[in-house]
């Protein structure tokens, strides 16, 4: 007997079991697909949670990254104090910072066997900061540097070799600077010859700041993140202080005539860490994002981030980022190369950026308002 039926459309008795069990196995079967996915808090700065960084972990792990952006380490610290324990599930800070947030138990205890430690740079794998008292509290996962960020158009390479161009009269109210003291008070101590230009004695403080006045004049603005990149980009500074490839590399990329270099009298260091948050229920999620981010895949995409390039620690991230992006690896300095970044920090021509120690944050910040306002 046949099983074609009037009024099922050519369909047999046992195609429709068939459909009848697919529908009724589908929600059993694609329920994890079509769950709601699993929201987790980042505290960081811009970029972090955007798609270019996050979408592929979030499409592997069913998680939407639910960001909240700072824009400086005091900011985060106060959106931090301010917020229930548990608010944010993964932090990323500055590694002047991560003390700060360890000290006032705003982050989790890390097992440093849940990482690829042994991927980073012998340099990166007991990174200042992130231990303490032989615990780690953090993970350093991109760096940069900081020098001489300049028009080239108006200025050669040789010409930006050193911090001194500030002073050039052909760039007198043309010079900006990114609006925070560590990085240019820090850059101007290099110049007056501190070999730690955050560690020095009052003497060495009041050459800086005297040092620093003499600028006052070849200033043409104090500029926030958004500002710099502008002032930059249209030609309205020429020359600028407390900066680095995180700025002038979107730039760059993008076509417009300016670039950084680190000068004769050395660069500093800018650090990001990321951590768990204090109280965390998604402390084993974090704990994956952080394992992806500082695996040699998510390295690779961190140094290539849209919002501002950075250097990474991972060694295997190198060898991803030379195999997909060779171009963007060599601009960098991420190469075999002889002189590449990690020769410059053991060549010690790289300072860590960091809070002052024989004087007081706020007797930094203080001096930088005083000069603001000169």
């Amino acid at each position: 007997m046949s099983e074609r039926h009037a009024g099922t459309g050519g369909l047999t008795r046992r195609s429709l079991l068939a459909t009848g069990a697919a529908v009724l196995a589908t929600p059993m079967l694609s329920r994890r697909a079509f769950a709601a996915p699993t929201e987790l808090t980042m505290l960081a700065w811009y970029g972090h949670a955007e798609p270019d960084i996050v979408a592929e972990f979030e499409a592997e792990n069913n998680v939407k990254f639910v960001p909240k952006y700072y824009t400086g380490g005091d900011n985060m610290l106060g959106l931090i104090s301010q917020s229930p324990v548990g608010t944010f599930d993964v932090i990323l800070s500055d590694a002047e910072y991560v003390q700060a947030l360890n000290e006032a138990g705003y982050v989790e205890e890390l097992d440093p066997n849940d990482y690829a430690l042994a991927d980073y740079f012998p340099e990166f794998q007991n990174f200042p900061g992130n231990w303490s008292d032989g615990k780690l509290f953090s993970l350093v996962t991109r760096f940069g540097f900081l020098g001489v960020a300049y028009n080239t158009d108006a200025l050669t390479e040789a010409e930006a070799s050193s911090y001194n161009i500030f002073w050039d009269e052909k760039l007198k109210g043309k010079v900006g600077h990114f609006d925070w003291h560590l990085p240019n008070l820090g850059q101007i101590s290099l110049l007056n010859g501190n070999a730690n230009p955050y560690d020095i004695d009052e003497a060495a403080w009041s050459a800086v700041k005297d040092k620093t006045m003499s600028l006052r004049p070849q200033i043409g603005g104090f500029f926030d993140y958004g500002g710099t990149f502008s002032s930059l980009n249209d030609g309205q500074m020429l020359a600028f202080a407390g900066i680095g490839d995180w700025i002038t590399g979107v730039l760059e990329k993008n076509g417009a005539k300016v670039r950084s270099t680190i000068p004769e009298e050395g660069g500093l260091q800018w650090s990001e860490c990321f951590s768990i948050g204090k109280g965390s229920q998604k402390a084993e999620l974090a704990k994956k994002w952080i394992q992806y981010i500082t695996s040699a895949k998510g390295q690779a995409k961190s140094a290539n981030m849209a919002a501002y390039p950075a250097l990474i620690p991972n060694q295997k991230g190198w060898e991803v980022l030379q195999a997909e992006n060779p171009a963007e690896a060599k601009r960098q300095g991420m190469t075999k190369d002889e002189g590449n970044v990690i020769d410059m920090i053991r060549a010690g021509r790289i300072k860590y950026r960091q809070w002052p120690i024989q004087q007081s944050l706020e007797d930094w910040n203080d001096f930088w308002s005083e000069y603001k306002g000169a």
